[in-house]
């Protein structure tokens, strides 16, 4: 399998600047990209607030056993009962067959960066993925999108189970096979067809949320390499969250305050800010009773919702920590640092997106008494089939010009076709003929009066044989610019669908159902390469 890279700048500026030239932007980050050893002298020194490691060793072994993760997953597990063992996560809410092939990536960036920074510590290094299962937006995760065999985007999606507001790991999922069948009406059959959608089907059956299925799909792909997994509304998690709930609330202030410097600050340096909160935000929600997700407000000493349909004091929030932890959960600005305080987080694999939003929280984890962790870049790739390929070299295009200047470069291609004028020098040459040969015949007449029919019957033979080779060539210009449109079209779909990168927007099992699922484990087992650089991936 042959990986290429080039060149494409991120989709926002100052993850771009990250990669290239940290300099520019490095006050908005405690340690510097590979800073290994800094971040885990910090971490040794016992300076962060950190979760009991015994009870984290529990609550991860009943998720990852419940999962039915791989051995070497468990092992990884294990290793955590080790103070000296540290962990690099990254995590994503949990998508309809994992959403986007991104996500994907994202496990095997963790799974990269975990064996390099290990091998550089000389201690071990846990990958860590972490499912946002707390997240409330439904519609951003029922659905996935893959190529159909008639060229076209095709969107396959699940129903809201419910239609109330509440955390994905709480909403009961059993209707799975309604996706199933959208799924394998879009894939074509081939011999990895039947066993992967028999394996999305029993997974399915065991499965009773978005959670559990994804981290069953998550842990049969990536579980061999020892990826451990994590729900972050986990009723276990909650319990050992709960001290760090009680410091954000009573450092609620603090972090808005933060939160709000952190904005000015990138906003300084000429930056767009990638999250923000209102100004009376606590940065945490609150499950009410019918277990809608609300986000905290605060209204002078008391805390309330948005509309103000509930007021809560201090004291009850506080007592809640301790007796009821499953009812608090993060927000954007504030789950970075409780998984900080969770896991012995050496480094967190990031995407573009969220390296700019992260540069706003360095104050947050300063407001907690912690550092934040090194920041790692997300691999970013795209798959190339070879019938891709050939066409790209066909039309002369590489993968730079299917992004940034897809139609110019088609419809020179199809201008230059074009320049043949093949209409208008047929018509040419028929006028030329007759021009000719009209004379001709005449003069011939004049030799013997029967030749003058013979003669027309001839000039007549001949145009119809000009017209017939011009249609027939007009007919296989037009063909060959309708395939040409099609390959064109194709190529575009492959690399840039809906004008996103591929990575954005199709699901992993279109290509698993092609090729099956050693590319996937090559990647995971490929080096780290820290450069910024996309990589073109030739199945």
């Amino acid at each position: 399998m042959k990986i290429e890279t080039a060149s494409w700048p991120k989709s926002q500026p100052l993850a771009e600047q990250y990669t290239s030239a940290f300099e520019n932007v490095q006050s908005f980050y405690d340690f510097a990209p590979g800073a290994w050893t800094e971040r885990a002298g910090w971490l040794d020194s016992g300076s962060s607030p950190a979760a009991n490691r015994g009870e984290l060793v529990k609550l991860l072994m009943a998720f990852n056993e419940k999962s039915e993760n791989a051995p070497e997953a468990i092992e990884n597990i294990r290793l955590l009962r080790d103070p000296r063992t540290l962990v690099i996560a990254g995590g994503q809410q949990a998508g309809l067959f994992t959403g986007p092939l991104l996500v994907v990536y994202k496990a095997i960036t963790v799974l990269q960066a975990a064996r390099e920074a290990s091998a550089q510590l000389g201690r071990p290094v846990v990958p860590v993925f972490w499912i946002a299962g707390e997240d409330h937006d439904f519609d951003e995760v029922n659905h996935t999108y893959v190529m159909s065999p008639q060229q076209s985007i095709e969107k396959v999606q699940i129903a809201h189970p419910t239609g109330i507001r509440t955390s994905i790991s709480r909403l009961s999922i059993t209707e799975w096979s309604d996706a199933i069948k959208q799924l394998e009406g879009q894939l074509p059959d081939t011999e990895f067809k039947a066993p992967l959608l028999d394996k999305l089907q029993a997974f399915a059956e065991r499965s009773d949320t978005l959670v559990s299925y994804f981290a069953r799909i998550v842990a049969d792909m990536f579980g061999r390499h020892g990826l451990v997994l994590i729900d972050s509304d986990d009723p276990s998690l909650r319990k050992l969250e709960a001290p760090m709930f009680r410091h954000m609330l009573e450092a609620h202030r603090d972090i808005r305050e933060a939160v709000e410097a952190g904005v000015a600050n990138v906003e300084a340096l000429g930056y767009r800010p990638q999250a923000e909160t209102a100004a009376d935000s606590v940065n945490l929600f609150i499950f009410r009773e019918d277990g809608e997700r609300v986000l905290l407000h605060s209204d002078g000493d008391d805390f309330t919702d948005r509309k103000k349909q509930f007021r809560y004091g201090m004291e009850q929030l506080l007592e809640w920590t301790e007796q009821a932890p499953q009812r608090f959960s993060n927000n954007v600005m504030t789950r970075p640092a409780m998984q900080d305080y969770v896991l012995p987080v050496l480094g967190v694999v990031l995407g573009p997106g969220e390296i700019a939003y992260w540069s706003q929280l360095k104050g947050v984890f300063h407001a907690l008494g912690m550092r934040m962790p090194i920041i790692v870049p997300r691999q970013e790739y795209t798959l190339l089939e070879g019938t891709i390929v050939k066409h790209m070299d066909k039309y002369g295009l590489s993968f730079e010009d299917v992004l940034g200047c897809f139609e110019e470069k088609k419809n020179g291609w199809l201008k230059e076709q074009d320049e043949l004028k093949l209409e208008q020098r047929f018509d040419e040459i028929e006028l030329k003929f007759n021009d000719m040969y009209t004379p001709l015949v005449e003069d011939i007449a004049g030799i013997n009066a029967g030749l003058r029919k013979l003669g027309e019957t001839n000039m007549q033979k001949i145009a119809e044989q000009i017209r017939f080779l011009k249609g027939k060539a007009i007919d296989a210009r037009q063909a060959q610019q309708e395939s040409a449109v099609r390959q064109l079209d194709r190529i575009r779909l492959t690399i840039s669908p809906i004008g996103k990168l591929q990575e954005r927007v199709y699901n992993v099992y279109a290509y698993l159902n092609k090729y099956g699922d050693s590319w996937l484990h090559v990647l995971a087992e490929t080096p780290y390469e820290p450069d910024g650089l996309h990589r073109i991936v030739h199945l």
